[in-house]
């Protein structure tokens, strides 16, 4: 597991540029952490680099689901936490989602059983000083992210 120290909100959003560099429909990240830990500046940040623009990125915590058409595929903003069973989620269409989009899930404990093997696991933690990310990456993902320089 890599763990970055972010000390400010630009330096996540550096993180999340980077990582939206090597995107393709099928990806999914896992956003995983307390409120205010970060999960939804980074999912904005890596949204608005796929859009290649500046736009407004509503948190989807009452829409559940939020998606955007950009030039590596489609993308789906999830925001789980108002879930309470993991049958809801594919109510959602999500399980479509997750083979032909790139899926940003936040609070993905909420998946249950149906958390993909092969996603890359971002742990979000709040400090005093800072903000961190523990990666969880699959050797597939290592190899990816390796490649952009992501930690380092």
């Amino acid at each position: 597991m890599l763990q970055i120290s972010l000390p400010d909100e630009a330096a996540t959003a550096h993180l999340a540029r980077q990582i939206a560099q090597v995107l393709r429909a099928g990806d999914t990240l896992l956003l995983d952490g307390p409120i205010g830990a970060g999960k939804t500046a980074f999912a904005r940040a890596l949204i608005r680099t796929m859009l290649n623009r500046a736009e407004d990125i509503p948190s989807p915590t009452f829409t559940l689901v939020q998606t955007y058409d950009t030039p590596q595929g489609e993308v789906w903003h999830c925001d789980l936490y108002r879930l309470t069973h993991p049958d809801e989620v594919m109510e959602l269409g999500l399980d479509q989602a997750l083979t032909d989009a790139i899926c940003l899930i936040e609070w993905p404990d909420r998946l249950g059983q149906d958390i993909p093997q092969s996603a890359l696991h971002l742990h979000f933690e709040a400090r005093e000083t800072d903000h961190t990310i523990a990666l969880e990456m699959t050797p597939a993902w290592q190899t990816r992210l390796k490649e952009i320089h992501v930690g380092s």
